[in-house]
C-alpha cells in the first residue's frame, strides 16, 4: 500500500467531485476456478485499490460525500477460515491502514444504505459484482453514475510520482522478461517455454504477469494466446507481454525478434519501418496534441514505407484518409496504461480514451483506436505501432478489390506467410513532452541481434 495520507487525499478529491449523496465502490470476490473452494489467485478491483489500497477479499467502503467520511465494510476471519487460510489483519486495522474512519460488518450494509438519498456506482463488470449490488441495493435504481464515472477517470488519468514509479518497477521486471525471451529463443523451441521462463521470472520477484502473454510466431494474430507451436529459423517471434508490480500497477511491452537471431533482408525492412513509425509518433507525444494525431502520423510513415518497398502506391495522405493502411496496420496506436492494462476500460472506452472533441471513427482500423483525445501531463500510456500480413483479411480485400487504386496485390502475395511486427514502449507525458519509462530493452536491429546471438 502507499500511505495512508494518499487515500485520503485521493477520497477526498472525489468526494468534492461528487459532493452528493453516497459512493458505493466494493472490493472483489473469490472467483472460482472449476469449484468454489477452488478459486483463481485474487486480483482486487482497480477503483477500490485506487481509493482505498487494501488488497483483500469481500470487502466495501461507501463515502459519504456530505461528510467526507469513509466507511469500510468487511468481516474478519473466524476460526475455522484461519485454519484454512491463515491470520490477517483485522478489519479495523485494515480501515486504519488506508485512513478509513469508520468501520462496520458486511451484514450492516444493506441497512447502511436504505436511508440514502443518492448512491453513486461504477459500472459493473463481473458477474459477481452485478449480483452483490442486487442484493444490497434491491429494487433500487442502481444504474451506475455517469457524473461518478467521469470524476474517477479524470482523477485516474493523472499518475502520481508514486503510480509512475509503481509503473516502472513493473517495467524493469518485464524488461528481464524480454531478454529471457530473446537469449532462449531459437529453432526447435516451443513458444510455451519461453512463456514459462517468463511467467516464473516475474513470480520470482513478487510480480505477476499483467495480461496473459502474447508470445507467438504468427504475430498477425493481434492476440494471440497459444502457445504450443515449434519455432523455426527463418520465422519471427512477437513477444507482447508485461509485468504487474506488488500494488498492482501494469508494463506493457512488445518486442518482435527472428528466431533465428537474425534478420533477413525482408525482416529487417519491415522491421524498420514498424521502428521508424514509433519514432513519428513519438514526436507528437507532448501536451496539447491529440492523441489520434500521432496515430495518423504512424499510418502515413507505414504507406509511405510500404510504397517504397512496392506493397502500396499512389498518395499515403489519400490512401491513409481512404483507410487503405489498415490492412496493414488494423488497431489503434496504444492506450492509457496504469493499474490496468488497458487503464480504466471498465469504465468506457470512449469515456477513457475519447472527450468533447473527439469521436470514434467508424472506418476500419481507425474505429479502434483506444486513445483519440488531447494528451496531457501525468498520462502514462501505451505506443505501439505494427505491420502485419493477415492472410484472411487480405484474401477478403483482395476479392473485393478494396483499396486496389492503393494496394498491389500481386506483390502482396509475396508476403502472406511473413507474420506480423509490433513494437512497443510505455511513456509519460511530461510537461513538454514525453519521458519513456523503464530500462532500455533492446529495440534496433543491431540490439536484438548483439543479445541474441551473443
Amino acid at each position: 500500500m502507499f500511505k495512508e495520507n494518499i487515500y485520503i487525499s485521493r477520497r477526498k478529491i472525489l468526494s468534492n467531485q461528487i459532493n452528493e449523496g453516497v459512493i458505493l465502490l466494493p472490493g472483489n470476490m473469490p472467483v472460482p476456478m472449476n469449484y468454489p473452494s477452488n478459486t483463481l489467485r485474487f486480483r482486487q478491483d482497480s477503483n477500490f485499490l485506487y481509493y482505498c489500497g487494501l488488497d483483500y477479499p469481500n470487502l466495501t467502503i461507501v463515502i459519504d460525500t456530505i461528510n467526507d467520511e469513509t466507511t469500510l465494510f468487511g468481516d474478519d476471519l473466524d476460526v475455522d477460515d484461519i485454519v484454512w487460510e491463515g491470520e490477517r489483519v483485522t478489519i479495523k486495522k485494515m480501515a486504519e491502514s488506508a485512513g478509513i474512519e469508520h468501520v462496520e460488518k458486511n451484514s450492516s450494509l444493506p441497512q447502511f444504505l436504505s436511508n440514502k438519498n443518492k448512491i453513486h456506482t461504477l459500472p459493473a463488470y463481473r458477474d459477481d459484482q452485478k449480483s452483490f449490488l442486487k442484493s444490497i441495493l434491491g429494487t433500487q435504481n442502481f444504474s451506475s453514475s455517469k457524473e461518478l464515472i467521469v470524476s474517477v477517470i479524470k482523477q485516474r488519468s493523472i499518475k502520481s510520482d508514486e503510480e509512475v514509479y509503481e509503473i516502472e518497477r513493473a517495467i524493469e521486471v518485464t524488461a528481464e522478461m524480454h531478454k529471457i525471451a530473446m537469449k532462449h529463443t531459437h529453432d526447435g523451441v516451443k513458444e510455451q517455454v519461453i512463456v514459462g521462463k517468463m511467467e516464473g521470472y516475474a513470480l520470482e520477484r513478487g510480480h505477476r504477469m499483467a495480461y496473459p502473454a502474447i508470445f507467438t510466431i504468427h504475430g498477425e494474430i493481434l492476440h494471440n494466446n497459444v502457445y504450443d507451436n515449434k519455432m523455426k529459423s527463418g520465422q519471427l517471434a512477437l513477444n507482447d507481454s508485461g509485468s504487474e508490480s506488488p500494488l498492482h500497477y501494469a508494463s506493457d511491452i512488445t518486442r518482435t525478434f527472428p528466431v533465428s537471431g537474425s534478420f533477413s533482408e525482408i525482416q529487417k525492412q519491415i522491421y524498420s519501418l514498424v521502428f521508424e513509425m514509433q519514432e513519428v509518433a513519438l514526436t507528437y507525444c507532448k501536451p496539447g496534441i491529440s492523441y489520434k494525431e500521432a496515430h495518423l502520423a504512424a499510418a502515413k510513415k507505414a504507406v509511405d514505407g510500404l510504397i517504397d518497398i512496392g506493397l502500396m502506391c499512389g498518395s499515403s495522405n489519400e490512401a491513409v484518409a481512404a483507410g487503405a493502411h489498415a490492412l496493414f496496420f488494423p488497431h489503434g496506436l496504444g492506450h492509457m496504461l496504469g493499474l490496468d492494462v488497458h487503464d480504466m476500460e471498465g469504465l468506457g472506452e470512449d469515456l477513457v480514451g475519447y472527450d468533447d472533441d473527439s469521436s470514434r471513427s467508424n472506418q476500419f482500423g481507425l474505429a479502434y483506436l483506444r486513445l483519440s483525445k488531447d494528451l496531457e501531463p501525468g498520462f502514462v500510456l501505451t505506443v505501439e505501432p505494427g505491420i502485419y500480413f493477415i492472410p484472411h483479411l487480405i484474401e477478403k480485400w483482395r476479392n473485393d478489390k478494396k483499396h486496389s487504386s492503393f494496394i498491389n496485390y500481386d506483390v502482396l502475395s509475396q508476403f502472406e506467410n511473413f507474420g506480423g511486427i509490433r513494437i512497443e514502449d510505455n511513456i509519460l507525458i511530461t510537461d513538454d513532452g514525453y519521458r519513456m519509462l523503464g530500462p532500455t530493452i533492446p529495440k534496433t536491429v543491431d540490439d536484438i541481434e548483439s543479445l541474441m546471438l551473443s
